[in-house]
């Protein structure tokens, strides 16, 4: 089979369960803090225990930074399609740009007739389909049969649109992905998708090879080269000791995924899972890993050629997960530390901070010291997680400086109904804040429980280093409880008025000493255990 050298996404299918949302946003958050590329949900309207999919969807990108955002899938006898291309068009201009579609035909179908729906043959839901892809694209104005146009017209079987003007426009070529299992579904996806999504259960991996060699056959017949459709896979597992499929350890399924994105060209995985453990899992030992063998055998393959075979062969000589005891580190070639730390200018918007920065333990930097790719992708992991952080605190900063321009202006000027309204804006900037708090208190527990321990066992000499490193986390962590206790006092008094006044004051010097604190730890962090963490891992 076929590998298609696309590069791999790894994300989560969340459940839109309504009685837990705060748990399911937190783990959105969870995931893009951890460095997964998208995050999905199913959409079932007629389901009374969901929650709705696109205000779901809507929520995550306000609570996120980076990662995209996608019903898995669209119930489209439930979404007509100018509606559906509205809504997701809005969402990708919400989040800038990170919108993606997953479209079916429907299932359930006295449940949709129950919810209003209407019941269509497989071959109706089909047709429907076709019909509601022109649809959507001539809305977002991305109808590649009709470039440039400004209005939409459809008479279809099923959908109708007589002079539609299109727009708004999304920020990029939103992605629309298929799943297709039949015959005709896959030449649909062929002729007309930019991905193809199959789940786990109704196409297990056995059945990966004749699908996706279809998939080929009909994108060919189509005149689209067969590398334009993306592969994505929605799977489901458990971390354990099992030898089935996604059954085993991290290292097994890195194994697993890393032969279907080789024998099968899959390039996309998606877990279907609410455990925060499992999301953090996948993201930090299983999404590197397999791009690691991946990258590996790919490049082995581009410098000699494999001969023609009925199979593929992972390569022979696998590595231990860097880090474990008793093990080597990873074999291949190396390099310099190409992970740089992110530089600190010293600018402090604080009169003083709570620890000396001239005090701190150093570590001589190795001399030419080389590392293997996987090696490097741990200190690119802890870099990405601290890039997310300061983005993150960015735009608790940007929304302070939103709600006190705000509430100048509506102190001298407006009524008190929009003095209310900044009581919204209020509770709305103590909920980000807060969120905010939370992921950067558990990333300081992960590393002082997990990371820290590995690397003190792994080089006694760090001890120092990580000693005052946990004592700058516990710092951070009053500077946080300093925050709280703003947000606590903003909303008592209001947020209007000489007292509310001070108390965004207040808000501000807070978030200012948590600026400066953190961004000066994390640079500090960066400078002293990247090396460390390319020779010993994360643990």
């Amino acid at each position: 089979m076929t590998d298609y050298g696309q590069d791999l996404l790894f994300g989560i299918f969340a459940s839109p369960d309504a009685a837990r949302l705060t748990e399911t946003l937190d783990l959105a958050q969870v995931a893009d803090v951890a460095g997964l590329d998208l995050f999905t949900v199913q959409d079932h309207p007629y389901n009374a225990t969901h929650a709705d999919a696109p205000t779901l969807l809507s929520a995550v990108a306000a609570r996120t930074t980076a990662i995209r955002v996608a019903a898995n899938v669209a119930n489209l006898p439930l979404r007509p399609p100018v509606g559906l291309a509205k809504q997701v068009a809005t969402l990708d201009l919400l989040s800038n740009g990170r919108a993606g579609l997953g479209l079916g035909t429907g299932a359930f179908w006295d449940a949709i007739v129950a919810a209003g729906g209407e019941r269509r043959s497989p071959r109706e839901a089909v047709d429907a389909l076709i019909e509601a892809i022109h649809v959507i694209r001539g809305v977002w104005g991305q109808d590649p049969e009709r470039p440039g146009a400004r209005s939409v017209t459809l008479e279809g079987e099923h959908y109708r649109v007589a002079g539609l003007r299109t727009g708004p426009a999304p920020v990029h070529d939103v992605e629309i992905w298929l799943g297709a299992y039949k015959p005709r579904m896959l030449r649909v996806t062929a002729r007309y998708a930019d991905g193809w999504l199959p789940s786990q259960g109704y196409a297990d991996p056995p059945d990966l090879p004749g699908l996706t060699a279809r998939l080929d056959e009909a994108a060919a017949r189509a005149g689209r080269g067969p590398e334009l459709i993306r592969r994505m896979y929605n799977i489901f597992g458990r971390f354990g000791g099992g030898a089935g499929f996604l059954e085993g350890s991290p290292r097994d399924w890195a194994e697993q995924l890393a032969e279907l994105t080789l024998e099968c060209g899959m390039s996309a995985y998606i877990l279907g899972t609410d455990s925060p453990e499992d999301v953090r899992c996948f993201a930090e030992d299983v999404a590197p890993a397999t791009r690691e063998l991946v990258e590996t055998e790919r490049a082995r393959r581009a410098a000699s050629p494999p001969p023609s075979s009925t199979g593929h062969q992972l390569p022979a000589e696998r590595a231990p997960r860097a880090g474990r005891a008793g093990s080597s580190l990873p074999r291949g070639e190396a390099s310099p530390l190409a992970v740089h730390p992110t530089p600190d200018d010293g600018t402090r918007l604080s009169a003083s901070l709570p620890w000396r920065e001239d005090d701190r333990p150093t570590l001589p930097e190795p001399a030419d010291t080389t590392y293997t790719a996987l090696q490097q992708a741990h200190p690119r992991h802890l870099l990405e997680i601290h890039d997310a952080l300061r983005a993150e605190l960015a735009r608790v900063r940007d929304v302070i400086d939103q709600v006190r321009d705000g509430l100048l202006t509506i102190g001298r000027a407006r009524s008190v109904i929009n003095t209310m309204a900044m009581r919204q804006n209020n509770w709305a900037l103590g909920a980000f804040c807060q969120s905010y708090c939370r992921i950067v208190t558990g990333h300081h527990t992960l590393e002082d429980r997990s990371v820290f321990t590995h690397l003190r066992h792994a080089d006694p000499g760090l001890t120092p280093v990580l000693d005052r490193l946990e004592d700058e986390h516990h710092v951070i962590a009053d500077v946080l409880d300093q925050v709280d206790e703003a947000l606590v006092s903003l909303a008592g008094e209001g947020g209007y008025g000489a007292a509310g006044s001070a108390a965004l004051d207040e808000l501000q010097r807070t978030i200012d000493l948590l600026t400066d604190t953190l961004l000066s730890h994390l640079a500090y962090e960066e400078r002293e255990l990247f090396h460390a963490l390319a020779r010993h891992g994360l643990g």
